[in-house]
């Protein structure tokens, strides 16, 4: 560990900037975790697209899909490569709570700098303030290392800004990943200032939060490495430009990614965002592979039509 529990909240503010991504995890053709591929994803991500942090292990790596042995291999994979070039924050989230403090603790002594811990599905349950509140305290008391909130609706229900704001008090909460309506979002960086980091995955109202919001974070999702490549890194010099307060060009030339952002949407099927994610890796030269069941693969229309976008929307392999 690089800090005490009760620095976390510091140590976050003076090293999560920028752009963090959510990584994909490659699996090869019998489903087997691409060790290699995802080495080399890594380094690219870091070395070529300057990415400052990767959010390891979570709903775009399918870790719903994985063993615990391999969440944890994944999770070694990651700060062995990061180790000296680029922050970690790994997904520690699973409904079974011993889970959640096992995976912790093997991210805390495998060089992980930060956890995520997802907001727990609550059946039968109404008045969740107090539940929420137990449950990350409860997770606080038996890890170290900073921890970050996130609520997203794949629970079921959002958690409140009220009790994000009461759970930030916890020494630590360090940040949240907060996949909320925009409305709620703001309500919750008035409410706890620089207590914590609040970030969401939205790149679409990035460049919008750092200049209203004064955000420092971006937390995170796959555009930082689907939006860019070696030679077009338009995702950080927008970033950026806006750090610098230098908004007019900034947005020229975050506006300048639409025709990316629409080639996107339009080929990505409302099942499958995985599967086209890992294939605009390909099309991007990274390595994307399967997706593990239940998820969808991409049909052969899907992949042509995907790669006629790809080829007209104007990024520099």
């Amino acid at each position: 560990m690089k800090y005490a529990r009760h620095e976390a909240k510091e140590y976050a503010r003076d090293t999560m900037r920028g752009i963090w991504a959510a990584a994909l995890n490659p699996f090869d053709a019998d489903l087997s975790l691409n060790e290699a591929g995802l080495r080399a994803n890594i380094r690219h991500w870091i070395d070529d697209l300057g990415i400052r942090g990767l959010f390891i292990a979570g709903k775009q790596g399918e870790f719903w899909s994985m063993s615990l042995a391999e969440r944890k291999r994944n999770m070694t994979i990651a700060a062995e490569e990061c180790a000296g070039k680029a922050g970690t924050i790994m997904s520690i989230s699973d409904q079974t709570l011993d889970t959640v403090i096992e995976l912790g603790l093997h991210a805390q002594d495998c060089g992980a700098d930060y956890v995520v811990v997802h907001a727990p599905m609550l059946s039968f349950c109404h008045d969740r303030d107090e539940v929420l509140y137990q449950y990350y305290k409860y997770v606080c008391n038996r890890l170290d290392i900073g921890i970050a909130m996130w609520s997203h609706p794949d629970s079921g229900y959002l958690m409140e800004p009220e009790t994000c704001a009461r759970i930030a008090e916890l020494p630590n909460i360090m940040a949240i990943k907060y996949s909320v309506p925009r409305e709620m979002y703001v309500r919750l960086s008035g409410m706890v200032g620089d207590r914590i980091l609040v970030s969401t995955s939205s790149e679409d109202d990035w460049l919008d939060n750092i200049e209203e919001l004064g955000w420092q974070l971006y937390l995170c999702s796959s555009p930082p490495y689907l939006l860019q490549t070696r030679d077009d890194r338009r995702m950080e010099e927008y970033t950026n430009l806006a750090f610098a307060g230098r908004f007019a060009e900034a947005r020229r030339v975050r506006n300048s990614l639409e025709p990316v952002r629409q080639a996107i949407r339009a080929t990505k099927p409302g099942g499958k965002p995985t599967a086209h994610g890992k294939y605009w890796q390909e099309l991007l030269g990274q390595t994307g592979g399967r997706v593990r069941p239940p998820m969808l693969e991409l049909s052969g229309a899907e992949k042509e039509a995907t790669l006629a976008a790809f080829a007209g929307c104007g990024l520099k392999p």
